[in-house]
């Protein structure tokens, strides 16, 4: 039976003990859940909604960097066996992924041989994310995997012109597009900040501040605090792009928006917090998202239109867990009214809807009626996203490893 959430009385409910004493009791059941995933001939299996290892899939360049970087949390949560799994992603990435032949790292192997060969900034920017985390948890190959990620993204992605990354490339590293992306940019600013954190080196702060200032700075107040995904080679608005209806959907995705505030926060935080606007611009995309994007019946929306109808009203689990990190980190940098409730609404619906608490982690979809359905997504996909909304409100700041957790 589910435990609650938080106490009767509380006022605010990330300093109340009882929803503290929840989110770590959440986040260690989703510590548990994937623990499962462990190959016993390294790598990580996709898991069903029982948890049990789905035969026959791919492994994915993203899925194995999440896997480490969540990890990684874990062990700074005190999670006695998290060192296990980072080593198995940190060998996985360094041994299978990584392209002894052409350099960087490829996107899909399968049955220990490349499935999949492209080269992704989206890709390569989580591989600097994993390397960033484990050596904030202590890895020992985490700075041999840090250096090598950080020169093929210096050499082959980083557009100093524009302060920006381009996005794809095939195995040999030609170009076979002129697509450049907000997706891969806003986790190239993730990436780049936990760099920062890792090592104290000022440029990657510098270079996550340039993607900040395009992608926050200019285009989000110019499109009415929604954020343009897709662009031209020279970074102009490609507004008709439709490509993947998973991870390049036409439109604006309201959840990178979520994703966007906190990490403009975090961005803030980390360069001193100067007066330059960051909490104001952080807010404005949270309320924009979440007056476009909340559904009736509850649940985010997937995409918009570019004028903010909405486009696919798909129920997925990783908007509510970003729009958790989003309230999290304003009340924690810029509280004001409504952010308690937000903040409690969207933990009660991802209790009621998204949390499976007969077998740990959490359903990536639901339907108009709040139910299980099955049409994206094979299994319980990532722990990426639902195990941060559950340990991030924990930090006694902003930043992802180096605040203290009181737990």
């Amino acid at each position: 039976m589910p435990q609650p959430l938080a106490s009767d009385t509380a006022r605010h409910w990330i300093s109340d003990p009882v929803h503290r004493a929840w989110l770590q009791a959440e986040a260690q059941a989703q510590f548990r859940f994937f623990r499962r995933s462990l190959r016993a001939g390294g790598g990580f299996a996709i898991l069903a909604h029982d948890g049990t290892p789905i035969p026959g899939m791919a492994q994915e360049l993203h899925s194995t960097t999440r896997m480490v970087h969540s990890y990684a949390l874990g062990h700074c949560t005190g999670l006695h066996d998290a060192p296990e799994m980072i080593d198995a992603g940190m060998d996985f990435l360094w041994n299978v992924h990584r392209d002894g032949q052409h350099g960087g790292y490829v996107w899909a192997v399968k049955d220990g041989a490349i499935s999949d060969g492209v080269k992704l900034a989206y890709g390569h920017v989580f591989v600097l994310l994993a390397a960033s985390s484990a050596k904030m948890a202590g890895h020992h190959d985490a700075d041999r995997l840090l250096a090598d990620v950080a020169e093929v993204l210096d050499r082959h992605y980083w557009d100093d012109s524009h302060g920006l990354f381009r996005d794809e490339f095939t195995r040999d590293w030609q170009p076979f597009s002129t697509y450049r992306g907000m997706n891969a940019n806003m986790h190239g600013v993730e990436a780049l900040l936990a760099a920062h954190e890792a090592t104290g080196d000022g440029e990657y702060l510098s270079r996550a501040g340039r993607i900040l200032d395009f992608l926050i700075g200019r285009m989000a107040p110019a499109h009415d605090w929604r954020i343009p995904e897709h662009y031209t080679e020279s970074w102009q608005v490609d507004a008709g792009y439709r490509g993947n209806p998973m991870f390049r959907p036409a439109g604006t995705t309201p959840g990178h928006s979520f994703e966007f505030a906190r990490l403009t926060l975090q961005h803030w935080d980390l360069s001193g917090r100067p007066d330059t606007g960051a909490p104001q611009r952080a807010r404005a995309l949270v309320t924009r998202a979440m007056a476009d994007a909340w559904l009736p019946g509850g649940g985010l929306a997937y995409t918009l239109h570019h004028g903010g109808a909405v486009d696919m009203a798909d129920r997925y689990w990783w908007p509510v867990t970003e729009a958790i990190g989003a309230l999290q980190a304003l009340m924690k940098a810029d509280p004001q009214p409504g952010d308690e409730d937000w903040y409690r609404q969207l933990w009660r619906f991802a209790d009621a809807h998204f949390i499976d608490h007969d077998h740990g982690g959490w359903f990536p979809e639901i339907d108009a009626d709040g139910r299980l359905t099955v049409t994206q997504f094979h299994g319980k996909p990532d722990i990426y996203h639902s195990v941060q909304a559950a340990v991030l409100p924990l930090s006694s700041g902003l930043s992802r490893l180096l605040s203290p957790l009181q737990v």
